[in-house]
């Protein structure tokens, strides 16, 4: 134990760990707690700041949606980060690279860190990434929905599997104005197989009309799943724009 104790602070002190965000110097040996331990303070309190979201549809509440009577959602609940903007918009498009595992892996700390009651309460008995079609993938060379899910199941101690594919190469949503949104993943995700009785908790890396999420949570619903819940560390309000 004691051997381990000095290797460690000796690794510490020619590669001092630093924070999967930023880049800042950790504190040797991490005082920062689980499950932020890649993350600095500093991007912990910017990042998590959020104002209060509908529970259902993720919206600010200061949008109107206090009883979310304007939510039509295929998931029973939603948790977000924050807003797809500054920091956070930034650390998202890193975590979109071939090289941003670490990032993605610190923001989904950060996102169960934020909501682990919540997601507790919802008993998910698996976590499940948003699709990103094969032709895509290849060429992007990664999926951030993939790392984040990844992230998130490491975080709640539950099995990440991907239960649902996505069966044509839809434009991509940042591109369609919001009324065609729906109708462009209308039944672009089949599931893999019988989803009988399974909890589902659906990850992505940015939401904004929920149309994704929503055409994912009804191929989830189909296939027999008992109740779909969605995550996603950011949310594009007011209809900002959305990178690819």
């Amino acid at each position: 134990m004691a051997a381990t104790t000095w290797l460690e602070t000796g690794l510490d002190l020619l590669a001092p760990p630093r924070c999967a965000i930023c880049g800042a110097e950790l504190p040797a040996g991490s005082a920062v707690p689980k499950p932020w331990a890649e993350a600095c303070a500093r991007c912990v309190a910017t990042l998590s700041r959020d104002t209060v979201r509908c529970a259902t549809c993720g919206r600010p509440v200061a949008e109107g949606c206090r009883t979310c009577a304007r939510c039509r959602a295929a998931w029973a609940g939603i948790v977000v980060l924050g807003p797809y903007a500054d920091e956070l918009r930034t650390a998202v498009l890193r975590a979109k690279r071939p090289t941003g595992d670490r990032v993605a892996a610190a923001l989904a700390a950060l996102l169960v860190g934020r909501h682990r009651s919540t997601l507790a309460d919802w008993a998910a008995d698996v976590v499940v990434p948003v699709p990103m079609h094969w032709l895509r993938r290849s060429i992007r060379g990664t999926s951030a929905a993939d790392e984040l899910a990844r992230g998130v199941a490491a975080a709640l101690g539950k099995p990440c599997r991907r239960l649902l594919r996505r069966t044509r190469a839809t434009i991509m949503q940042n591109r369609l104005p919001t009324v065609a949104r729906r109708g462009n993943v209308r039944g672009a995700f089949r599931p893999r197989g019988s989803l009988t009785g399974l909890r589902i908790l659906l990850v992505d890396d940015v939401t904004t009309t929920g149309s994704t999420l929503e055409a994912c949570g009804e191929a989830a619903l189909s296939a027999g799943a008992a109740a779909v819940y969605a995550a996603a560390v950011a949310r594009a309000d007011a209809e900002a724009p959305v990178d690819a």
